[in-house]
C-alpha cells in the first residue's frame, strides 16, 4: 500500500452500502418462497365460491383469483394496455374506472379485448361477474425490487364482453411475475460491482505518487 492508509469514512460508508445490498438479496430470495406459495393458492381460487369484491388494497392471497362481481355505477375513465383474449388471440385490454358509489375508490372492470388501442366500447356500466385480479403493474423495477411500493389495486376481468370487445382470459397464475430470484441475483450483482469498484479506486489512488508535503 505504500504506507498510504485506507480512508475510514468512504470504506465504512461502501461497506454499509454492500451490506444492505446483500441484505435486500437474501430479503428477496424469501419473498421468492412466499410468492410461490401464494400462486399455489390463487390457482385452487378460481374454482372456489364467489367473494365480495375487495375495495382497497392490495388483495388478500385469499382473494385472488376468485370469482366476484361488481356494480359500476358509470364508467368515468379508461385504461389500455396490451392483454390475452380468452381464444388465445392478443390486442388491447379496455379497463373501466368505475363508479360504486357518491363517494369512495371505485373499482376497475376489465371488460374486454379489443384490437385497437382507441376502440371505444360500446359500455356504460352495470352488474359485472367476473374474477378478482390487480391492476396492471406498472412500478419500475428498482421499487418493485426494493419493496418500497405502493399495493396494486384490485380489478375485475370480466367474465363477457360488451359488443365489439373479446372476452378476457380468465386470470392465471401465468399472469403474475415471480421475478424474486432475478431482483436478489441483480442486489448481489451490484454489491459485487461496489466491491470490486471501491478496490479499483483504492489500488488507483495507492499507486499515485505521494504529493509533497
Amino acid at each position: 500500500m505504500s504506507g498510504r492508509r485506507i480512508p475510514i469514512v468512504p470504506t465504512l460508508l461502501v461497506c454499509v452500502a454492500i451490506v444492505v445490498m446483500i441484505a435486500l438479496g437474501i430479503w428477496q430470495l424469501q419473498r421468492r418462497g412466499e410468492k410461490e406459495s401464494m400462486l399455489a393458492l390463487a390457482a385452487s381460487n378460481v374454482s372456489r365460491p364467489a367473494v365480495a369484491f375487495p375495495k382497497m388494497p392490495p388483495v388478500p392471497d385469499e382473494l385472488l383469483f376468485r370469482p366476484s362481481s361488481v356494480h359500476c355505477l358509470r364508467v368515468v375513465g379508461w385504461q389500455v394496455v396490451a392483454g390475452r383474449a380468452a381464444d388465445g388471440s392478443t390486442g388491447y385490454r379496455h379497463i373501466a374506472q368505475c363508479a360504486t358509489g357518491a363517494e369512495g375508490p371505485g373499482a376497475l372492470v376489465a371488460v374486454g379485448v379489443g384490437q385497437k388501442p382507441d376502440d371505444k366500447p360500446a359500455w356504460t356500466g352495470g352488474q359485472v361477474e367476473g374474477w378478482i385480479s390487480q391492476e396492471p403493474d406498472h412500478r419500475s423495477l428498482l421499487s418493485r425490487a426494493s419493496g418500497k411500493t405502493m399495493p396494486l389495486r384490485p380489478m375485475l376481468v370480466a367474465r363477457a364482453a360488451p359488443p365489439g370487445l373479446k372476452p378476457m382470459a380468465p386470470p392465471s397464475t401465468a399472469d403474475v411475475p415471480n421475478n424474486h430470484l432475478a431482483y436478489a441475483v441483480q442486489w448481489f450483482i451490484f454489491a459485487a460491482l461496489a466491491a470490486i469498484i471501491y478496490l479499483l479506486v483504492l489500488r488507483r489512488r495507492n499507486a499515485e505518487p505521494p504529493r509533497p508535503s
